[in-house]
């Protein structure tokens, strides 16, 4: 499995990517093969709205089952990716690219930097 050594990642399978002052999150390709083909993507927050690590910020609903999203960390929402509105499927095609879901400005500096690392995390997936 395929887990980008830039990311962050939680243990309930997303990442973070921190790119300046902002961390944006997906889920991982492991969640990915775990749903099977993503049909519908919610978000439970809106640009501003504040948010805290391992709370639920959305779901995502495939042809296997609901899965809530959970923020890796706390901050304030900053974008949303619009686009799964209409194209779910980006999940699927590119989880690490254009199948992000949300973008914060982290509450602390270097939280994300906290969470596992890429290695840490392929150990922890194949146990799961």
């Amino acid at each position: 499995m395929n887990n980008p050594a830039d990311l962050r990642y939680t243990k309930e399978h997303e990442w973070a990517r921190t790119t300046g002052a902002e961390v944006t999150v997906g889920i991982t390709a492991f969640a990915v093969e775990q749903l099977g083909d993503v049909t519908l993507v919610t978000f439970d927050v809106k640009v501003g709205d504040k948010i805290s690590a391992g709370k639920p910020f959305g779901t995502v609903e495939s042809v296997k089952t609901l899965s809530d999203l959970f923020a890796p960390i706390s901050g304030t929402v900053v974008r949303l990716n619009d686009a799964l509105a209409s194209r779910p499927e980006l999940i699927n095609e590119d989880c690490y690219g254009s199948g992000w879901m949300v973008a914060l400005a982290p509450n602390a500096t270097g939280e994300a930097e906290t969470l596992m690392d890429a290695e840490a995390y392929g150990k922890f997936a194949i146990s799961s």
